[in-house]
């Protein structure tokens, strides 16, 4: 009989900069390792044998079939696989109920609001657009001298590597130089409409339609699913870059989400809080139904261990 010391582990990479998600294992499943993405190391050619396309969390788990103690264990990375998750909750759009365990989960935003994207747009005016590139310039110059070291290794034919990596490392190599470009007074105009348009339009847009789609108070009801996983993530992230904190009453965390947004954008308060708390002595209060999930989010203990801490 296999011992669980025997069984080998699964490896997330993540990054504690940017937002890494649950996948479902113990503590003692799972070995947890940094990849620092200020420093351009998700380009390593170690990490692209894992990540091809240099995506940060990557999860490497090993294959069912090879965990026997006298079978020599295969592993599989996973960064971009979608997982597709039944309703755990019988008030759910498709009525369907699950006692299964939780579901795997992986990284799931839209590039045009991913968190990365988010924060490299997040100023509105040249003030702002200064005092951003304090922090950012300093990374985003990290990760040109790793791209570049790279690259100049292979030409130096110390480092052998395929045309295909090559031509990723360029085509990041650009995208860090053009974004380095703005914060040296080249195209501002150009990139505080990009943010504007992103932060007054498009945001907005998105932030409604998961505020209408919510059951409440999690995502399909009240029970936690995958969906909940990634809102959280990336509700997160925005709430950070609205000058809230994890460590934030819901409410307080979503008025700063629509101050930052700014233009009177509010969300209608629409969700009782004490609906699915019967035995509360405490009076219904009407509140938006973001600011009930992320109050229902954060009670969960993951929560201070992924976010907060």
């Amino acid at each position: 009989m296999t011992t669980s010391s025997a069984i080998p582990k699964a490896v997330l990479y993540y990054s504690p900069q940017s937002v890494w998600h649950e996948k479902g294992y113990g503590e003692d499943e799972v070995d947890l390792k940094v990849v620092d993405i200020g420093k351009g190391e998700e380009f390593s050619p170690t990490f692209l044998r894992l990540s091809p396309k240099a995506m940060v969390p990557t999860l490497v788990v090993p294959l069912r079939g090879s965990l026997a103690s006298d079978v020599a264990s295969r592993f599989k990375a996973i960064s971009e696989t979608k997982f597709l998750d039944k309703s755990r909750s019988a008030s759910s759009h498709t009525h369907t109920t699950s006692s299964a365990p939780a579901p795997s989960l992986s990284p799931a935003t839209a590039d045009e609001v991913s968190p990365d994207h988010l924060l490299y747009l997040n100023a509105r005016d040249q003030a702002s657009l200064q005092e951003l590139g304090k922090s950012l310039v300093p990374i985003l110059e990290s990760r040109r001298a790793a791209i570049v070291g790279y690259l100049t290794d292979c030409e130096h034919e110390t480092m052998r590597m395929s045309e295909k990596t090559k031509a990723f490392w360029r085509e990041k190599q650009a995208e860090v130089e053009k974004a380095l470009s703005v914060f040296s007074a080249n195209d501002v105009d150009g990139y505080l409409s990009r943010s504007r348009n992103v932060w007054e339009i498009t945001i907005p847009s998105v932030l409604t339609r998961v505020n209408e789609e919510l059951i409440g108070p999690y995502a399909l009801g009240d029970q936690v699913s995958i969906a909940d996983i990634h809102l959280s993530a990336w509700l997160s992230h925005l709430v950070r870059l609205a000058g809230g904190s994890p460590s934030d009453d819901g409410d307080i965390a979503i008025k700063r989400v629509e101050k930052h947004i700014g233009n009177g954008f509010v969300f209608p308060k629409d969700f009782l809080s004490s609906a699915f708390s019967p035995f509360t002595e405490e009076k219904a209060v009407a509140r938006s139904k973001l600011a009930a999930f992320w109050d229902a989010m954060k009670s969960r203990s993951s929560w201070n261990k992924i976010y907060v801490s």
